[in-house]
Parts: structure tokens; C-alpha cells; sequence
């Protein structure tokens, strides 16, 4: 229950950074988008774990921790490439289907899942998918190989990087676990900016949005690679996973976008998927 909580915790913060996206990730671009997010929760967390952190962390930890930050900084920008080609009701659903490679990953570590716990996994990444192609206004776009294949790389970003920050993770070290990866994930985002000669720094108009959104990404990474210290950390991807689904509904309420009635019905499928899940 402890990891799912902190799994649903950062899909909420997510579905409401993803809602701000709409904004102005077409304005922006990936680079001016994802830099001074990931920046700001650097800042943020870099700060709190200096002052709240109580216990030291060992080599091994850091270079996993840096190595999730590493690994979170290609797939931010993966999952901002595949939502500038989309269409969503192709990116969202290969995106979301990471919680299978966090539970298999999991298992083939020794994790005991019942067949009960995968079924109501696939159930949750099959609704959150379901949802997502029923959006009536991505109809008209077609999927395009070059999405899917961002998408996918994304979707073992995900897996990956929340396996790699859950094993960084002990008491007393949660926030400075987190804060080296923040710090791992703006250096190969910058790297890659530098290469490419991309800009990163965004208007000043943006800042305000860009800096909740840094808050919001922060809160999440941290609940989940929090989740190591937990039983069934995995589950805390699974709950994260949802957080597509949870955008439609923050998009319906604070954007007035229609929700159709197959959206709907994959949402109440995900939300009893994950009842069950926290019994």
C-alpha cells in the first residue's frame, strides 16, 4: 500500500504537470521545455537534502543514483519527442506499458507477484492505453514509426530509471538519492543541447508555469525512487502510470476538453485495477 500511495502521488503531480504541458511544449520546444524543469527540481530537492538529510550514502548508492538521473534525462527527452510527433493515443499507451518491464524487472529479481497482481497491472496499463485511444480529437492523426519508436524508448526509460533511483535509496539518504539524480539528469540534457546547439534557456514569460512544472516532476521522481524503502516498490510505477489518465480528467476540468464515453470506461477500469492492487 505504502508504494502504490507514493506510485498515485506522483501520477497526480504528473497529470497536472502534463495538463500544463498543453501550454506551451509546442511553444517551447523539448529542450527549452525540459531544462529549467529539471533544473528547478534540482534546485529544490539539492536544497532540502542538505538541511533534512540525516544519513550518508554509500559509493555504490551514488552511481546508481547518477546513473537513474543519467537515464531519466534521455527519457524526458524521448517522451517530449514522442509528444511533439504523437499522436497521443500512440505515445500515451506505449509510454504507459513501463510498469510491465518495472514488475517483470522485479520478478525476475526474486519479488513474489501473484497472477492476480500482473492481471490487475495489465488491466491498469490496458485502461490507461484505452483512454488514451479513445480520444475522439486524435482520431484524424495517424501514428507515425518515428513516435512509436520514441515512445517505446521512453517507456524503458521509465522502467529503468525507477529501478535504478529505488535501489539508490536508504534511510536517512531519500532526498540526496534524489537530488543526484536530478543533478545527472540536467548535465546529459544539457550534453545533448550543447551537441545538437539547441537552446535551453526558455522566455522569461514561461518561467512561471516552467518552474511549477519543475516542482510538480520533482515531487513525483521523489515519490517513486522513495518507494525502494517500501515492499512491492514496483507497484509505485504501476501507480504512477495512471498518470495519462489522470490529464484527461484535469484536462476535462481546468480545460473544458471533452471526455468521451470509452474514455471514461477505461478510466473506471484503471481506478478498480488499483483498488485492487492496495488491498
Amino acid at each position: 500500500m505504502g508504494a502504490l500511495t507514493l506510485g498515485l502521488i506522483a501520477a497526480f503531480s504528473w497529470g497536472v504537470h502534463d495538463t500544463m504541458v498543453r501550454y506551451i511544449s509546442q511553444k517551447l520546444g523539448v529542450f527549452r521545455s525540459l531544462f529549467p524543469v529539471l533544473l528547478t527540481g534540482t534546485v529544490v530537492t539539492s536544497k532540502l537534502a542538505l538541511t533534512m538529510d540525516a544519513g550518508s550514502m554509500t559509493s555504490e548508492a551514488r552511481v546508481m543514483a547518477i546513473l537513474s538521473g543519467l537515464v531519466f534525462g534521455v527519457t524526458g527527452m524521448s517522451f517530449y519527442a514522442a509528444l511533439a510527433i504523437g499522436p497521443v493515443r500512440v505515445v500515451a499507451p506505449a509510454v504507459a506499458s513501463f510498469p510491465i518491464l518495472s514488475v517483470a524487472w522485479a520478478v525476475a529479481n526474486g519479488q513474489s507477484v501473484t497472477m492476480l497482481q500482473w492481471l490487475a497491472v495489465l488491466v491498469i496499463v490496458g485502461g490507461c492505453g484505452f483512454a488514451a485511444m479513445s480520444s475522439a480529437e486524435e482520431e484524424a492523426a495517424p501514428p507515425t514509426l518515428q513516435a512509436i519508436l520514441w515512445s517505446v524508448l521512453a517507456a524503458v526509460g521509465f522502467a529503468l530509471s525507477f529501478a535504478l533511483g529505488q535501489l539508490s535509496v536508504a534511510d536517512g539518504t531519500e532526498l540526496t538519492a534524489i537530488a543526484i539524480a536530478r543533478v545527472g539528469a540536467v548535465a546529459v540534457v544539457v550534453l545533448i543541447a550543447l551537441i545538437l546547439r539547441r537552446p535551453v534557456l526558455p522566455v522569461r514569460s514561461a518561467l512561471p508555469i516552467l518552474l511549477a512544472m519543475g516542482l510538480l516532476d520533482a515531487i513525483a521522481i521523489g515519490a517513486v525512487m522513495v518507494a525502494g524503502n517500501y515492499a512491492y516498490p514496483e507497484f509505485a510505477s504501476v501507480g504512477a502510470s495512471i498518470f495519462g489518465v489522470l490529464t484527461i480528467i484535469f484536462a476535462s476540468i481546468f480545460l473544458k476538453e471533452s471526455v468521451t464515453r470509452s474514455q471514461w470506461i477505461g478510466i473506471v477500469i484503471v481506478f478498480v485495477a488499483i483498488g485492487y492492487l492496495a488491498l
